[in-house]
C-alpha cells in the first residue's frame, strides 16, 4: 500500500542503473519523482515505464537541483533518493512502520548511506557509510542552495531520529567513470571557492593529496576492500587535490 509520501531523484544518463532503484521505492509511494537535466540514453523514458513522473530541469547545481525536486512533490513527507541507490527492504519497512504511529509529527530521520564497489552484491560489513538526513517533513528541512553540496538544512529544534535498514550507494560504474565524475566535481568545488574568495597556500596543495588519501584509505576503510580500495583511495585524493589545484592556478592568472 502507498504511503502519504513522496520520492524524488535526480538524475542524468542513469538507464543503467535507475531501473533497481525506482523498483526498490516502487511499493513506498504513489508519487515518484525523477528530475532530469538532459539524459540522452533513454534515462526518462526507462523511468515513465517504472511508474515515475519525470520532468526536465536544466542542471542549476546539487542542492538547487534537489529544491526543485522537492518543490515537485504531492505529499508533506519527502524521501531523497539518488539515482545510483537502492533503498533496501529493511529501510523500506521501516518507514512503513513511520507512517504507522498514531501521533507521527514532523521531524527528519538520519539514514546510513553504505557505499558499494563493483563486482560486491552485498555491503562489506567495515564500508564507509555516512548518515545525512534524507527522510523528513517539508516544514522541518529543505535542501540547501550549495551548487555543490547537497545536504538538508534543517529548522533548528527539529527532533532528529533514526531509521533501521540502509541505502546501498553504488556510485561506481568504474575507476575510469569515477575520475571523470570527480574531475567535474572538482570544477565545481573550484568555483565554489572562487565564489568565497578562498586563498590556498603552497604548502596546503602540497599535503592535501597524502592527507586525502590517508582519509579514504585508513578513516573511510578503503584498506578492507583490498586492491580496487587502494586504487579508489588514489581516486578521491587526486580529486581532493585537483579541486584546489585549478582553484589556485585560477588565482594565479588574475
Amino acid at each position: 500500500m502507498s504511503l502519504p509520501l513522496s520520492i524524488f531523484i535526480i538524475a542524468k544518463n542513469e538507464v543503467d542503473r535507475i531501473g533497481p532503484t525506482l523498483e526498490s521505492v516502487r511499493g513506498l509511494s504513489d508519487d515518484i519523482v525523477v528530475i532530469d537535466s538532459g539524459s540522452t540514453d533513454g534515462t526518462q523514458e526507462l523511468a515513465e515505464g517504472l511508474g515515475a513522473r519525470v520532468i526536465f530541469n536544466p542542471w542549476p547545481g546539487y542542492g538547487l537541483q534537489k529544491q526543485f525536486g522537492e518543490d515537485q512533490c504531492r505529499h508533506d513527507w519527502m524521501l531523497n533518493v539518488d539515482a545510483d541507490e537502492v533503498v533496501t527492504p529493511e529501510l523500506a519497512d521501516a518507514i512503513r512502520t513511520v507512517f504507522s504511529q498514531p501521533d507521527l509529527a514532523p521531524c527528519g530521520y538520519e539514514t546510513d548511506i553504505i557505499e558499494m564497489f563493483p563486482g560486491e552484491a552485498r555491503p562489506h560489513p567495515w564500508a564507509f557509510r555516512l548518515s545525512p538526513v534524507r527522510f523528513y517533513h517539508k516544514t522541518v528541512g529543505r535542501y540547501s542552495a550549495s551548487p555543490v553540496h547537497d545536504r538538508v538544512d534543517i529548522v533548528k529544534g527539529t527532533p532528529i531520529k533514526r531509521l533501521v535498514g540502509v541505502i546501498e550507494h553504488r556510485s561506481i560504474r568504474s575507476l575510469g567513470h569515477e575520475l571523470i565524475k570527480l574531475n567535474a566535481y572538482a570544477d565545481m568545488q573550484a568555483n565554489d571557492l572562487d565564489r568565497k574568495g578562498r586563498n590556498i597556500s603552497a604548502l596546503r596543495l602540497v599535503v592535501e593529496f597524502p592527507l586525502a588519501f590517508l582519509k579514504a584509505y585508513v578513516t573511510r576503510r578503503h584498506f578492507v576492500r583490498g586492491l580496487y580500495g587502494f586504487m579508489t583511495a588514489m581516486n578521491y585524493a587526486f580529486y581532493r587535490y585537483l579541486r584546489l589545484a585549478k582553484h589556485w592556478e585560477r588565482r594565479l592568472g588574475r
